[in-house]
């Protein structure tokens, strides 16, 4: 990942009440959007790539592109304000639209909202209703003009968060004024891979086969290398346009895999930059006919996983003596490293395997510049003596009010005993 120095302003989850620079993710731009294929490889599968519906003048697509496209800005104050909301698997996410009043500037101004858990595996057919506190809102890519992206999070009707509502605690962790003195500051690397809609194989790959092995393709460019780069670079724009302290992307180096990094964000807003992050690219695929895929381990074998590496500091570790306070840090999670797998991500002991620059996920490790550690510290970090340390083990799927909380939950509030320190110090070959 790429050095973060300092936040940016955008975390402050604020839009403007006149937002209407710039313009919404058009269905029209995917026309470029050219996925490359095997031509003997398509002959043969019935698995097509539709990433737009043919665009003709006298067209239904076309005169409903029209209306798509449409600023409703001029005719009316009224805005559409898109609630999200993770569902009852804790990484699908499902949202609905309403229409509000007039512009809003913060989450307060916005209304409260129920939908059918039962259709979500969050609820009970028989008390189906579940509420929608809105938590945070960005501008909307798709719609563009007045119009906002709301994450939100779930609650029964008497105000109780639902188990899969993982926000909650994480705000309670982050509220903690230890926590809040610290400043914590997260920077999240989210790998992902694309997948071909009908056969479920990674972009780019001949269907059934394989491409060649691993090496030209991590930050590479090409035809035969790089595979998706509109898709990323949609993305990318798409976040930046939303207010998504999104930092960077880039290719990854099992082909049809990319990366990008949103950070550093302080507290809660990490996991809220992130969720808000995961939907637009969910939109953005399904409007260029690739499947998401978020999987730890798409492709068994030789391959590398896909992690959701998270950089991680606090105002002590910035300051003057701050590597002293990392490497406490690294005993506090040494101590839990089992509450912190158990927490990381599903289907992560396919990942964590000590290859492909990974630990075991049995073992807790850490070293300077070492990506086959549990817990990395930079170069950088060392030689000044203070920075930040980066958590290698949280899975491509982790739920990042999780990690985040767990993080500053572990490294600023939990207190070992003496002896379990030293203990821990001697296993991990730590000198504090």
């Amino acid at each position: 990942m790429a050095q973060i120095l300092v936040p940016s302003t955008q975390w402050q989850m604020r839009v403007p009440k006149s937002s209407t620079s710039g313009s919404p993710i058009a269905t029209k731009m995917w026309s470029s959007l050219l996925l490359k294929q095997n031509m003997k490889e398509a002959a043969k599968s019935a698995g097509k790539f539709r990433v737009l519906a043919l665009h003709s003048e006298n067209s239904t697509v076309n005169r409903t592109e029209k209306l798509l496209n449409m600023d409703i800005t001029p005719y009316t104050d009224k805005i559409i304000a898109e609630y999200i909301w993770i569902g009852g698997s804790g990484i699908d996410m499902r949202s609905k639209s309403r229409t509000i009043s007039k512009p809003v500037e913060h989450p307060s101004e916005l209304p409260k909202w129920n939908y059918d858990g039962s259709s979500t595996g969050q609820a009970p057919g028989e008390d189906s209703e579940v509420i929608l506190y809105p938590q945070a809102i960005f501008k909307d890519p798709f719609r563009g003009g007045n119009n906002i992206l709301v994450i939100c999070d779930a609650y029964t009707p008497a105000g109780k968060p639902i188990p899969t509502n993982k926000r909650h605690k994480a705000a309670e962790i982050f509220s903690n004024k230890k926590v809040v003195d610290e400043v914590p500051w997260f920077g999240i690397e989210q790998e992902y891979t694309l997948l071909q809609q009908n056969v479920k194989w990674p972009l780019g790959w001949p269907v059934g086969g394989y491409p060649g092995p691993q090496g030209p393709y991590y930050c590479g460019a090409g035809a035969d290398k790089s595979f998706g780069r509109d898709i990323s670079d949609a993305h990318y724009k798409a976040c930046l346009y939303a207010g998504i302290n999104i930092s960077g992307t880039n290719g990854e180096v099992m082909p049809g895999q990319w990366e990008y990094q949103v950070g550093p964000s302080v507290g809660i807003e990490a996991g809220d930059h992130i969720w808000c992050s995961r939907y637009i690219l969910e939109r953005i695929t399904e409007q260029a006919g690739v499947v998401l895929s978020l999987d730890p381990k798409p492709i068994e074998g030789d391959w590398n996983g896909a992690g959701c590496h998270t950089n991680y500091s606090t105002k002590s570790m910035r300051e003057e003596g701050g590597f002293e306070v990392i490497k406490k840090a690294i005993l506090n999670l040494s101590l839990r490293h089992k509450e912190h797998i158990s927490a990381y991500g599903e289907g992560n002991e396919r990942r964590l395997t000590g290859k492909h620059e990974t630990a075991s996920i049995d073992t807790f490790s850490w070293g300077v510049a070492n990506r086959g550690c549990s817990i990395r510290v930079g170069r950088d970090t060392e030689k000044n003596g203070k920075g930040y340390l980066e958590d290698r083990r949280p899975a491509s799927n982790m739920d990042p009010y999780v990690v985040t909380g767990l993080l500053a939950e572990t490294t600023i509030l939990y207190e070992p005993t003496l002896e379990a320190e030293a203990l821990a110090a001697q296993k991990v070959a730590l000198k504090v």
